[in-house]
């Protein structure tokens, strides 16, 4: 559902968009003779960003190439047209998963092979803006996302922790039934709303309507600290997911709790069904209440659990797993280690709970879709999925 459409001929698609007469009155616009400044760009913007709208939707018309500094440029114009109390301090960054030669079948990947996500992120964490930072831990279980679509299409999907909304973004992409995000903090939520029109997402923000469009995302306040166990059985998804969640000791009992809820959905015998290619990720080994560093499951390492083959690149079983069946609701939980006390404090609340918590870090890698962003240290994330023991 990506709304990139790229390209038959890339090599004469930049000469293509110079002899566009709406391309030179951009141009026109932002570099002409005219000294050029920031009140004067301010001043213009409203004007910019209709021509950029006009521009890339006659480029993508003409099924042409549209450069992705074109794309960039929207998105700033857009988010720069919102209240400057929300918009300050953060910058705007575009994302560009790009698929591997060999993925096409996957149902994530787009004709381009390229998912570009225009998303407002934080400028100074040290303002205590952490909730709109891009950390690696979203990265990594949107690429997870990407690698693996059959664990989420066609399922109602809820992410605690939200932040700048790239996980929902994705979980949209991969074609889930629902996708309720949520955040404690309501500047945070309000920037991830942003993110999602920039992205030409709608949003729904009534808890209790509900609706089937893919094109719409459900966005909640739930700290949770007052999560009441009513208000979570409105929702009551398949897939929970967190990224970077495991980090507060003080927060710890409140998450848990909060999983707890969502992973002890009832379901009728009769929808129980062995789903062998639909299913979630549920290896025969599970962590055994402290962690120390070893690796978790029995998958085949040459496999990364989605039926890709990272030697051959090969797609075996339609972007979908076949490591268990699907017997009630799972939590996918991405998270750097940055304290063993933390975590392990973590382990015995999930312990305690009744939840069994599996690594599955090393068997079932995502795609590296993220091969440009140098920042990114993949390797100090770990994936782990709980469900109801």
């Amino acid at each position: 559902m990506s709304s990139i459409k790229k390209k038959k001929k890339p090599c004469c698609a930049f000469s293509k968009l110079q002899s566009n007469p709406l391309y030179a009155l951009f141009l026109y616009y932002k570099f002409g003779s005219v000294k050029w400044s920031m009140q004067a760009e301010n001043f213009h913007a409203p004007f910019l960003k209709n021509f950029l709208k006009k521009l890339i939707a006659e480029i993508e018309l003409n099924q042409d190439l549209v450069l992705d500094e074109l794309y960039e440029q929207y998105a700033c114009y857009m988010t720069s047209l919102k209240d400057d109390n929300v918009v300050k301090g953060r910058i705007c960054k575009c994302i560009s998963f790009l698929f591997p030669a060999g993925s096409s079948q996957l149902p994530s990947c787009s004709y381009s092979g390229k998912l570009v996500v225009p998303l407002r992120c934080s400028l100074n964490m040290l303002d205590g803006d952490t909730g709109c930072a891009l950390w690696p831990s979203s990265l990594f279980l949107s690429e997870f996302i990407l690698s693996f679509p059959g664990l989420f299409s066609n399922k109602s999907c809820f992410e605690v922790g939200s932040g700048v909304g790239l996980v929902g973004i994705c979980l949209a992409h991969v074609e889930a039934s629902k996708v309720i995000l949520s955040d404690g903090d309501l500047s945070t939520l309000m920037n991830m709303k942003l993110n999602l029109e920039s992205n030409n997402f709608s949003i729904n923000t009534d808890r209790q309507e509900r609706t089937e469009d893919s094109n719409t995302i459900k966005c909640i306040h739930l700290p949770w600290e007052s999560a009441s166990e009513n208000q979570l059985q409105d929702f009551m998804p398949d897939v929970i997911l967190g990224a970077d969640v495991i980090y507060d000791p003080a927060c710890l009992p409140y998450l848990v709790r909060l999983l707890a809820i969502l992973l002890n959905k009832k379901i009728p015998s009769s929808a129980k069904r062995n789903d062998s290619c639909q299913g979630s990720l549920l290896d025969s080994k599970s962590m055994d209440g402290k962690f120390n560093g070893s690796l978790q499951g029995n998958a085949n390492a040459n496999d990364n659990g989605n039926g890709f083959d990272a030697n051959e690149g090969k797609i075996i079983c339609n972007g979908t797993s076949n490591t268990g069946s699907r017997k009630g609701p799972v939590a996918y939980i991405a998270s750097a280690i940055r304290n063993i006390d933390t975590f392990n404090h973590f382990l015995s609340l999930v312990d305690q709970a009744n939840i069994t918590i599996t690594d599955l870090t090393e068997t079932h890698k995502p795609l590296n879709l993220l091969p440009y962003m140098q920042s990114y240290d993949r390797s100090n994330v770990r994936l782990f999925v709980l469900s109801c023991k």
